[in-house]
């Protein structure tokens, strides 16, 4: 690890890191930037927070994938030895679900290593105002989910009758079967799968029956 010491009025940046090579291409990029002085290198989580404690640093670029003290940990005790500086998580790690934690431990961005320079000089600018910033690969996969998550059949849509032939259906029993247990016309009966189809979004009665078993239906 190395300090150097900070310029003024530039935005100041720990990198920690425990690849050199990302570290040594991060510091030219940045220092290459006028806006940007890296004041301090480390592939050390420990030692991130006695740089941090030391030098308070407005950016600390952390990466989560270390040992024996990962990102998360030393994110969350830099945020109690140096509360002013805002930390960026960068990962590998594209799922949402390191973002959120990340966030929750404190830090105010996460950017992946497949994020370009511009993302990565773009999040530093945003964090260091005081803003969050989640890079783009996360916010595709996180729309991605919604959207799969809206397109899910919803059992919630389907009336007290349906819901009674689903179960007769998961049973085995026909149309003309259901029609005479329920005391309901054939048509009648038809119509309802008809219904339970289109408000699930089901093809046919094979995919019903897929939806049954996976939703605890069965």
């Amino acid at each position: 690890m190395f300090v150097h010491n900070p310029v003024n009025d530039k935005i100041t940046i720990l990198i920690v890191d425990d690849h050199k090579l990302i570290r040594d291409t991060w510091s030219f990029i940045l220092n290459s930037d006028p806006r940007f002085q890296v004041i301090a290198e480390t592939d050390s989580g420990k030692d991130a927070i006695g740089l941090a404690e030391n030098n308070h640093p407005n950016i600390v670029l952390m990466d989560i994938n270390m040992s024996p003290m990962n990102g998360f940990e030393a994110t969350k005790e830099i945020r109690k030895v140096s509360p002013e500086s805002k930390i960026i998580g960068v990962s590998m790690h594209s799922q949402p679900a390191y973002a959120k934690k990340m966030l929750q431990v404190g830090a105010m961005g996460y950017i992946t290593k497949n994020s370009s320079k511009e993302e990565m000089i773009g999040a530093i600018s945003e964090v260091a105002h005081g803003n969050k910033y989640i890079c783009h690969e996360v916010k595709a996969i996180l729309s991605e989910q919604i959207l799969e998550d809206n397109e899910k059949p919803d059992i919630n849509l389907l009336s007290q009758r349906e819901i009674e032939i689903i179960d007769l259906i998961k049973q085995g029993q026909s149309s003309k079967e259901i029609a005479q247990q329920l005391n309901i016309t054939l048509k009648t009966v038809e119509v309802h799968r008809h219904n339970i189809l289109k408000k699930l979004n089901l093809k046919n009665t094979a995919a019903l029956v897929n939806f049954i078993n996976n939703a605890g239906m069965a």
